[in-house]
């Protein structure tokens, strides 16, 4: 696969990335960028699948379906680029050069090893823990979330609550419970703190709590209901009615703002459960009307997807409407296979369905029963979120080579067709991945960590704007525009992470006594988890006579050009 300059536009379809073309790039650039190739080193077969049950159901149904569409799978990626590969899926950087030796020079189990010590080693919990609170905060409150002056979301809050969940490995159907129940105030150090309540502290006001409505079927049930609010659901069951009676469950619910003494300024928010009279002022029944689309009123009281009803009396001392939501999604199996199909595409980059979010019963699943037997095995292990990521990473699929052979060339999700997961799947880093792995090589940053803190979001709000959507969505997707080009080409972090001088990845391989040669294998290995290629150590022995022979400068000129290529931002 060729690679290219980061001034072109890409995608995450591996066959248009390996026909991309380099233009408008320096001579150095140029040419180390264009020889930016990959070994193709066959792995060796891995026997650890077999040993855990949930891994060899997924193995299973994943051969059968092979079977049945005549595909012949990739074969299992080379060990140190399967190892920068689950780095980043599991704690959100590369790994470093010794990290990377250390899984190779294991002469046990070393996938498995690896990937246990990754979920469970002190030396990475605070990095899986922010990793995850990062994922989870930007679903649940947008990659924006929290920086609107007029927003009651604390980010902060939001990222403390799911930094400590992920750090203890709470169940996920806690988690859930908790952000559906949470009352109290968003920020951290304020009377009542729960950092759980920025969840809905934004959402139940809006529009009589329509955005918490949509949202929390969306995220947790996988369950398109938003545009129910106003009509009958065209393709799927949920009638308009369905939408009001889920939306009864939020009457309860209200966000306060919390201002700033002497000013009009936002603190903080406050969310709180409060008695629902309903639109028609009787508490007993506490009904909501909404209108059809011919102008007829309807009433709606509290009704769970799949039609149990809860007391319609809206005194919360009698019925709390939010309580009673939790306990009737945590019986749901859409929770079960949502959190699956969730996770699934974050480790294989697609989901059983497409759109990811949405399991209506008319939106067939690439792989049904696997889905099912997942989200029940999930159910089984207490909603281990650890474990189902276990099970991923070490099954078959995830193992796989990003190489195409005649027999799976037809697996193309990016084409429309269903994802078979006969070869892994290319895509892009996500923007905190990026800013991860470019601190790791040598982007070290000074000052205290609120400082360091407040250098990060920076840096990611220039991703906000370049590649954010409206809604808020996470956006991860490099498109090669010009303030991206120029964030990677010329930003601060990208000259601290090519600078020979410090403590960076460059000034070590610099100080290390070896010849030009090795050197350059180092930066490779650091940057890419693999040696470069005959051909990339002539263009680095080409670039060291174009500089007259000063290894320094050469070096950078290749550091600068490994770390502005294709392969290096690339999850493969």
């Amino acid at each position: 696969m060729e690679s290219w300059g980061v001034g072109e536009t890409w995608g995450v379809d591996h066959q248009r990335l390996a026909r991309g073309a380099i233009r408008n790039l320096s001579y150095f650039a140029l040419a180390c960028l264009v020889v930016l190739t990959p070994p193709l080193v066959a792995a060796d077969r891995r026997a650890t699948q077999n040993t855990i049950p949930q891994v060899e159901l997924i193995n299973n149904a994943l051969q059968s379906q092979w079977d049945a569409y005549g595909l012949t799978p990739a074969p299992d990626e080379e060990d140190q680029k399967w190892c920068r590969r689950v780095f980043l899926d599991l704690i959100g950087r590369i790994p470093s050069r010794g990290e990377t030796q250390e899984f190779v020079a294991d002469k046990g189990d070393r996938r498995r090893n690896l990937v246990v010590r990754l979920l469970n080693d002190d030396e990475y919990a605070a990095e899986f823990a922010n990793h995850w609170a990062t994922i989870w905060s930007n679903l649940l409150i947008g990659r924006s979330g929290g920086n609107d002056r007029n927003s009651m979301v604390s980010r902060a809050g939001m990222n403390k609550y799911l930094r400590d969940s992920f750090a203890t490995n709470k169940p996920y159907n806690q988690m859930v419970f908790e952000l559906l129940t949470a009352s109290g105030t968003t920020e951290p150090g304020t009377d009542d703190f729960n950092g759980a309540t920025n969840f809905l502290i934004d959402k139940v006001n809006m529009e009589n709590g329509t955005l918490a409505t949509s949202s929390t079927s969306r995220i947790f049930l996988g369950l398109q209901v938003q545009c129910t609010q106003c009509h009958n659901h065209p393709f799927n069951e949920w009638k308009q009615q369905k939408f009001w009676e889920f939306n009864a469950f939020f009457r309860q619910t209200r966000a306060l703002r919390r201002f700033v003494p002497g000013t009009r300024e936002i603190a903080y928010g406050q969310l709180i459960d409060q008695d629902f009279a309903g639109d028609g002022g009787q508490p007993q029944e506490a009904e909501i009307y909404y209108e059809e689309r011919n102008g007829l009123t309807r009433i709606a009281y509290p009704v769970f997807v799949d039609g149990t009803e809860i007391g319609r009396n809206g005194y919360v001392g009698e019925v709390n409407r939010r309580r009673e939501l939790a306990k009737l999604l945590l019986t749901s199996e859409y929770l079960d296979r949502m959190i699956v199909n969730r996770m699934w595409a974050h480790f294989l980059g697609y989901g059983f369905t497409r759109p990811l979010d949405d399991l209506g019963p008319h939106n067939t699943p690439s792989h049904p029963e696997l889905l099912n037997s997942l989200g029940s095995e999930l159910r089984n292990s207490s909603y281990d979120l650890r474990m189902l990521m276990m099970w991923i990473t070490l099954s078959k699929p995830y193992q796989l080579s990003s190489r195409i052979n005649s027999k799976n060339e037809s697996d193309d999700p990016s084409l429309g067709e269903a994802p078979q997961f006969s070869h892994f799947y290319i895509r892009q880093m996500s923007a905190e991945q990026l800013y991860q792995s470019l601190v790791l090589v040598g982007g070290e940053m000074d000052g205290s960590l609120e400082q360091q803190q407040q250098e990060r979001d920076r840096w990611l709000s220039q991703f906000v704007v370049a590649f954010g959507t409206d809604e808020g969505d996470e956006a991860t997707t490099f498109n090669g525009s010009i303030p991206q080009a120029l964030m990677m080409f010329n930003g601060e972090l990208a000259r601290r992470a090519t600078r020979s001088s410090g403590n960076g990845w460059l000034g070590q391989v610099l100080a290390n006594p070896t010849s030009f040669s090795e050197k350059v294998n180092l930066l490779f290995q650091a940057g890419l988890s693999r040696s470069p290629t005959r051909d990339e150590l002539g263009i680095a022995s080409n670039l060291l006579r174009a500089r007259d022979g000063k290894v320094i400068e050469a070096l950078e000129d290749l550091w600068w050009a490994v770390l502005n290529s294709n392969e290096f931002i690339l999850v493969q």
